[in-house]
């Protein structure tokens, strides 16, 4: 409640008055600095969703098993429903509406869109978060066993991953593509 009284005060143009209960966040999102009073028990993907409006994070499960969530944070891949905003000050966050530049897909969102790796998309942002870490951290090079294991994390409820793991495997293909294009 504090959250949302704060939020409507900033809104009015009232000083934000920090209490024992606020912790003051400093982030870095999606290469944006931003900064808020928060309740010290503000987990990030609220802070995401509710004080910065970026909705694409997802709230599956609230208990770290769906990983709709999953967001870069300092480059590696963090279910935000289990992060207290408060400990990412000064951190670098990426959500699902970093990826894309100047209106262009990040790869692997085009490989998804490409591959039908979606069907009622809920859980496509964190798995789109999760996959580019996973080449971020495993390279271009993946086969079907280890992009299903590294999937483990994030559940879809309405495919049968095949699509998935050929979006993935796509757009890490197109990722080596696009670093090689930055050399």
């Amino acid at each position: 409640m504090f959250f949302r009284k704060n939020q409507a005060a900033a809104a009015q143009g009232a000083a934000s008055p920090q209490s024992a209960g606020t912790t003051r966040v400093a982030i870095t999102v999606n290469g944006k600095a931003v900064s808020a009073d928060v309740e010290s028990r503000t987990l990030l993907v609220h802070y995401l969703r509710e004080h910065l409006r970026l909705t694409g994070t997802h709230v599956g499960c609230d208990t770290s098993q769906c990983g709709a969530c999953v967001v870069l944070l300092d480059g590696r891949a963090a279910k935000s429903c289990t992060v207290l905003a408060a400990s990412c000050d000064g951190a670098n966050v990426t959500t699902i509406e970093g990826l894309a530049q100047g209106g262009t897909l990040h790869p692997m969102q085009e490989a998804f869109r490409e591959h039908h790796g979606l069907q009622c998309g809920f859980c496509t942002p964190g798995m789109i978060m999760a996959a580019v870490d996973i080449v971020n951290r495993k390279g271009n090079q993946l086969d079907d066993a280890t992009i299903r294991h590294e999937l483990e994390g994030n559940l879809c409820r309405c495919t049968g991953y095949h699509n998935i793991v050929a979006a993935v495997k796509a757009g890490a293909a197109a990722m080596s593509g696009k670093r090689q294009a930055a050399e």
